[in-house]
Protein backbone atom coordinates (compact mmCIF):
# COMPACT_ATOMS: atom_id res chain seq x y z
CA UNK A 1 0.00 0.00 0.00
CA UNK A 2 1.21 3.14 -1.01
CA UNK A 3 0.80 6.57 1.12
CA UNK A 4 -0.33 8.55 -2.08
CA UNK A 5 -3.25 5.66 -2.00
CA UNK A 6 -4.19 5.96 1.22
CA UNK A 7 -4.53 9.94 1.12
CA UNK A 8 -7.27 9.75 -1.34
CA UNK A 9 -9.19 7.21 -0.09
CA UNK A 10 -12.74 8.67 2.35
CA UNK A 11 -12.89 9.33 5.58
CA UNK A 12 -15.02 5.83 5.60
CA UNK A 13 -12.53 4.07 3.58
CA UNK A 14 -10.30 4.51 5.95
CA UNK A 15 -11.83 3.94 9.15
CA UNK A 16 -13.24 0.50 7.48
CA UNK A 17 -9.36 0.08 6.04
CA UNK A 18 -8.36 0.49 10.10
CA UNK A 19 -10.62 -1.79 11.31
CA UNK A 20 -9.42 -4.71 8.84
CA UNK A 21 -5.58 -4.20 9.55
CA UNK A 22 -6.28 -4.07 13.30
CA UNK A 23 -8.26 -7.56 12.86
CA UNK A 24 -5.40 -9.16 11.26
CA UNK A 25 -2.64 -7.45 13.35
CA UNK A 26 -5.05 -8.99 16.22
CA UNK A 27 -4.79 -12.75 14.68
CA UNK A 28 -1.16 -12.44 13.90
CA UNK A 29 -0.13 -11.56 17.85
CA UNK A 30 -2.70 -13.94 18.77
CA UNK A 31 -1.51 -16.62 16.93
CA UNK A 32 2.12 -15.68 18.33
CA UNK A 33 1.04 -15.99 21.43
CA UNK A 34 -0.70 -19.69 21.25
CA UNK A 35 2.05 -21.35 18.84
CA UNK A 36 5.01 -18.75 19.91
CA UNK A 37 5.86 -18.69 16.07
CA UNK A 38 4.76 -17.03 13.16
CA UNK A 39 5.41 -18.37 9.19
CA UNK A 40 5.76 -14.68 8.15
CA UNK A 41 6.80 -12.67 10.97
CA UNK A 42 7.72 -9.48 8.72
CA UNK A 43 3.68 -9.17 8.51
CA UNK A 44 2.91 -7.73 11.84
CA UNK A 45 5.63 -4.94 11.26
CA UNK A 46 3.99 -4.70 7.50
CA UNK A 47 0.70 -4.35 9.22
CA UNK A 48 1.75 -1.36 11.87
CA UNK A 49 3.06 0.11 9.15
CA UNK A 50 -0.03 0.50 7.29
CA UNK A 51 -2.03 1.14 10.36
CA UNK A 52 0.17 3.82 11.15
CA UNK A 53 -0.05 5.20 7.67
CA UNK A 54 -4.15 4.87 7.85
CA UNK A 55 -4.48 7.08 11.27
CA UNK A 56 -2.42 9.69 9.37
CA UNK A 57 -4.34 10.23 6.82
CA UNK A 58 -7.59 10.17 9.31
CA UNK A 59 -6.12 12.86 11.26
CA UNK A 60 -5.02 14.87 8.32
CA UNK A 61 -8.27 14.85 7.20
CA UNK A 62 -10.01 15.73 10.11
CA UNK A 63 -7.54 18.94 11.01
CA UNK A 64 -8.41 19.97 7.57
CA UNK A 65 -12.09 19.96 8.17
CA UNK A 66 -11.51 21.65 11.85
Amino acid sequence: MVASSVNNMSEEELVQMHKQISEEIFVLKNGLSYVRKIEKPHLLQQKRKERARVLTALNKKKRKES
